[in-house]
């Protein structure tokens, strides 16, 4: 049988990648073929994404992708979502690209919280959360009312990426859902939240699902034979994708990167005045299902804490060695609302942790592997929370938590996330959003049927590694349950090596 070659451009709010997937006789080999570091900086005092050098950092790695695999068929992008960039006629770029940390939108999200939020839920099925795109168009427009002139179109980043990719402008479905602009069911975008918002419709197209061809490479020489591939957009629901879930349900899933994504897929969306207090966010999967879930505060928390030390893991050794320094590390008797808003961009992370244990009574840890037993056992207890929040809303029961990103390779997350649940952690592919990415071009190629035979290949391939509950759980420490909520790949951790 042919082997089939298909690129990856997997973007993170911390690092990117292009991955290409090798697809043959049912089976896929990932190689990494560029991987490169992506932060916002600040510029005064808002903060922006370097969008030019992103856009660099692909086509690099699709040339080299390209050179060690000429017969390479077809490119797909995934982002983190709620970012965008506004876009003249020509696809030039009229306004900066903000940074979804940004704290602009902080008045206009005090202004929805006091009037309205119950309508925008009701018709778009997203909290009221500081990164939407909704309050970033609505800051925008605000402060510069001339840009409804100078813009034609919103894109959201992997829309953009298509763009200079194929010519084409088109917003995919998965990646709008991210914005509280699109409405339920197969409306398109809600007039209702355009309308609050104050952004003009003109701006968007009827989103596209998954799968979409948008024709060749343009302005890539090299490239000019490789298809372009609108796959779910937004790295979540790529993710999704890539999970061995089971055919009959019953799996709670866990995209564990900058952000911990925690949710189940669902015909009909979770709503109503408990979700909205709650804040679950209906994001929608490629083919338009729901895709119910709470964002908490993932490994972003353990990056800034390494930051603070001046630790810079170079190798799974060095993470290896962390690891295993904190699980010797003893229990916090408190631990961390990892929803708190204290920790979505301080100054200092220890210095926030810190704070944040004195105010309840706690002791801040004794050196870094304390800090890192911290946050491990935080957010699985976040996590656990996560899960009985949707055990209550939706009536469904959960028999097992699949993990993918960033956060599957942490054995003591993945450990500390099953002891709090009382349920076993499923470890799935490491690279999950890259994955589901692959997946959607190889099915719109035609090389596999449908999303259920590849997760059922997939899942009959790939070895699982799997976290029991053991008998002590951390049910019994003090941490705040209430959800925050966002995603994106996170420098990895070493994978676990045995069978839990």
């Amino acid at each position: 049988m042919k082997s089939i070659h298909c690129a990856a451009v997997d973007l993170g709010a911390t690092s990117g990648r292009i991955i290409v997937g090798t697809w043959r006789q049912d089976q896929l080999r990932l190689d990494e073929v560029h991987r490169f570091p992506n932060q916002f900086r600040p510029l005064g005092s808002h903060h922006y994404w370097e969008i030019t050098a992103l856009w660099a950092e692909i086509c690099t790695g699709l040339q080299e992708a390209k050179r060690r695999f000429p017969a390479l068929a077809a490119v797909g992008v995934d982002s983190w979502g709620v970012d965008h960039v506004l876009v003249d006629a020509a696809g030039r770029p009229v306004f900066p690209v903000h940074a979804y940390r940004d704290d602009r939108t902080q008045p206009g999200m005090k202004r929805l919280a006091a009037h309205g939020l119950a309508r925008i839920y009701a018709a778009t099925g997203i909290p009221n959360i500081f990164y939407n795109t909704s309050l970033q168009l609505e800051e925008t427009i605000s402060r510069f009312p001339a840009i409804r002139q100078m813009a034609k179109r919103c894109l959201f980043l992997p829309d953009y990426f298509n763009y200079l990719l194929s010519g084409r402008m088109e917003n995919e479905l998965s990646i709008a859902s991210t914005s509280q602009l699109l409405g339920l069911g197969a409306a398109g975008f809600s007039p209702v939240a355009l309308r609050r918002f104050g952004i003009p419709a003109s701006w968007f197209s009827p989103p596209i699902k998954a799968g979409t061809r948008l024709g060749r490479v343009q302005n890539l020489p090299a490239l000019r034979d490789v298809q372009v591939v609108a796959v779910p957009g937004h790295d979540t629901a790529c993710a999704y994708d890539a999970m061995p879930a089971a055919p009959a349900g019953g799996d709670l899933f866990i995209s564990s990167g900058t952000w911990s994504l925690v949710g189940f897929e669902s015909e009909t969306p979770v709503l109503g005045p408990a979700a909205l207090a709650a804040r679950i966010s209906n994001e929608r999967l490629g083919d338009g299902r729901y895709r119910p879930l709470t964002n908490i505060a993932g490994l972003w928390l353990l990056e800034q804490v390494l930051k603070d030390f001046g630790v810079q893991p170079a190798n799974d050794r060095t993470w290896t060695a962390l690891i295993k320094g904190a699980e010797r590390a003893p229990r916090s008797a408190v631990l961390l609302d990892v929803a708190d808003p204290a920790f979505v961009n301080p100054r200092s992370m220890r210095a926030a942790i810190d704070a944040y244990l004195r105010r309840h009574h706690g002791r801040p840890p004794a050196g870094l592997g304390g800090y890192l037993r911290l946050v491990c056992d935080s957010l699985g207890h976040g996590h656990a929370a996560a899960l009985r929040r949707f055990e209550r809303l939706s009536g469904l029961a959960f028999k097992r938590i699949l993990i993918t990103g960033g956060g599957a390779k942490n054995r003591l997350l993945c450990q500390a996330t099953a002891d709090a649940a009382g349920r076993p952690v499923v470890v799935c592919g490491q690279e999950g959003a890259a994955t589901g990415n692959l997946a959607s071009q190889l099915i719109a190629l035609g090389k596999v049927k449908d999303l259920s035979t590849f997760r059922g290949l997939l899942g009959r391939r790939q070895p699982s590694i799997v976290y029991h509950p053991r008998p002590s759980s951390l049910s019994s420490h003090n941490a705040g349950t209430a959800p925050c909520s966002f995603s994106s790949s996170a420098r990895t951790m070493p994978a676990a090596t045995e069978s839990r």
